[in-house]
């Protein structure tokens, strides 16, 4: 049986990650959302929805999974490496799809799981009492799964030192409020979907364009960063899409050309 069950609605891809009854994270997952990532390079898809069962986004990884591998040295020393490279690969294809994610954190986000989302372009958390973050040193280990690296650059390395350090995990608003996620919603898919919406409406070469202009970007020096925007630019510019957008704009009465642009917000 699937632990990701798919479903299209218009552009939008929804995908759900089921796996009672605590929706641990696992090496089968990891394989299929490694395929899954590859259907979604399909131009018919223009946003990609990921979300949870069982109350929860993805728990963590299993421990009983890592347990094992701890135990079994002579596999953690020949594979251990080639294990959590794949993992890497599958994060940063998922960052580098050229089309937005969004993730509805439907409860517990932790460990792997939390490293998978912040590889997601936009999160959307449910309120409520559950908890969100990077527990692993609690386990005796470091966050294997990009969240040494991941975490820095969306709060800061000062805040990701004390986050790691400390093993925290926080409730959705705290979450909120320091950056782990956008918003806090009492329905995280409807609001999810709702942004999803807004951007498959958007002009797809335009949104690829933003992902590569602030990814590739902040993980250069500003002078190469300003190299890949004045790229992106020109990029879009000639596209088709730019010439309909904004064609579109300007046959607006200019007295109503604020409320066309904050109309989808």
């Amino acid at each position: 049986m699937s632990l990701w069950n798919t479903r299209r609605e218009g552009a939008i891809a929804v995908s759900s990650y089921k796996n009672p009854p605590m929706n641990y994270f696992c090496a089968e997952a990891v394989a299929e959302f490694t395929a899954l990532i590859n259907t979604w390079q399909d131009p018919e898809i223009r946003v990609v929805v990921l979300t949870g069962g069982n109350g929860r986004f993805i728990t963590h990884y299993s421990v009983e999974e890592l347990y094992a591998l701890a135990k079994d040295t002579e596999t953690l020393q020949t594979r251990g490496p080639e294990i959590v490279e794949s993992y890497h690969a599958m994060l940063l294809s998922l960052r580098a799809l050229q089309k937005p994610v969004v993730a509805a954190l439907t409860g517990d986000t932790m460990g792997g799981g939390f490293e998978l989302a912040m590889s997601c372009d936009i999160r959307i958390a449910a309120d409520g009492d559950y908890r969100i973050g990077l527990p692993e040193i609690r386990l005796g280990i470091t966050p294997g799964g990009t969240g040494t690296q991941a975490l820095p650059r969306l709060i800061g390395v000062a805040k990701a030192m004390e986050f790691v350090l400390r093993g925290r995990v926080v409730a959705p608003n705290v979450a909120r409020d320091i950056g782990l996620v956008h918003e806090v919603a009492s329905d995280p898919l409807s609001r999810a979907m709702e942004i999803a919406v807004d951007l498959a409406a958007q002009s797809p070469t335009a949104l690829a364009a933003v992902k590569a202009c602030i990814y590739d970007g902040s993980d250069r020096q500003m002078s190469q960063g300003l190299a890949v925007e004045r790229s992106m630019f020109q990029k879009t510019m000639l596209s088709a899409e730019a010439l309909e957008f904004m064609g579109k704009y300007l046959a607006v009465p200019l007295e109503r050309r604020r409320r066309w642009i904050d109309s989808s917000r």
